[in-house]
């Protein structure tokens, strides 16, 4: 998997949501550079890396993600995920691939109808970025645009930074996987846990003003990954790394503060 490194110190891996790149976690690197080596990669089918002939699943996104680590002697890292990232995070947690792992607003917990609002939800921004591609960069420039197209995602969308977010509509729009993933993330298995006994501490950090994940479900996942750690971001909607970066990285160093002990500790 493509990816950029920053800083230096104990590794820390960034991993981005569902039609992003490395490039949504451009606002906190820098800050999170200046304590640790932060990876950020693009996932199979996103950003510069292509898919692989299972990028369409979350159960192939996890085992690329799996191989990728061990390949890069980066079994037991910690990790920061963003919405399908964080449930990511969680998986590799889960498996005891982790160190300690902070996951954003992460899906996998929906239940019910909450399916098929997250299917009905994702695919209709997905046609309406496809449909608007040309039309992207001009319309991230304006605010009443922004406001528009990230409604849903973000509690103060005129707010967010323009040059972010052309590059990440972009992304969302020309990912080709964008589609079976959304298929599969809505319908198939929701997240399991806890985090294996070898894992790293776990912190939950979620928007209060999700519209995407619901405030709801970070109830559910800090049960299911038992003594987790539950952060409520207070001014953010899906993305916390966007509308509170401040916040963010105070909760991700927090988060990952500790070195996990080794087999002979």
């Amino acid at each position: 998997m493509r990816n950029i490194r920053r800083g230096s110190g104990r590794p820390l891996l960034l991993v981005h949501g569902l039609g992003s790149s490395r490039e949504g976690w451009s606002l906190v690197l820098p800050a999170l550079a200046e304590h640790r080596e932060a990876i950020a990669v693009d996932l199979p089918g996103h950003g510069d890396s292509p898919s692989e002939h299972d990028s369409g699943t979350f159960a192939g996104l996890a085992r690329s993600l799996e191989q990728w680590l061990l390949a890069e002697g980066l079994s037991g890292v910690d990790m920061v995920g963003s919405s399908l990232g964080g449930r990511l995070v969680l998986e590799m947690a889960r498996r005891g691939l982790s160190g300690a792992a902070v996951a954003l607003d992460p899906g996998g917990f929906w239940q019910g109808w909450e399916r098929h609002f997250i299917k009905t939800s994702l695919m209709t921004s997905g046609v309406l970025l496809r449909s608007l591609r040309p039309l992207l960069p001009t319309l991230a420039q304006s605010a009443p645009a922004r406001s528009l197209l990230l409604a849903q995602l973000a509690s103060r969308p005129w707010d967010l930074d323009a040059d972010l977010i052309s590059k990440e509509l972009a992304s969302f729009a020309g990912t080709p996987t964008f589609d079976a993933l959304v298929q599969d993330l809505a319908y198939g298995p929701a997240q399991q846990g806890p985090a294996a006994g070898n894992a790293g501490p776990v912190t939950i950090g979620w928007g209060r003003h999700d519209r995407l994940c619901l405030p709801v479900q970070a109830e559910r996942a800090q049960k299911i990954f038992q003594g987790s750690r539950l952060v409520w971001f207070e001014r953010s909607g899906h993305f916390p790394m966007w509308e509170q970066p401040t916040e963010t990285v105070a909760c991700i160093l927090e988060g990952t503060s500790q070195p996990r002990a080794s087999a002979t500790d």
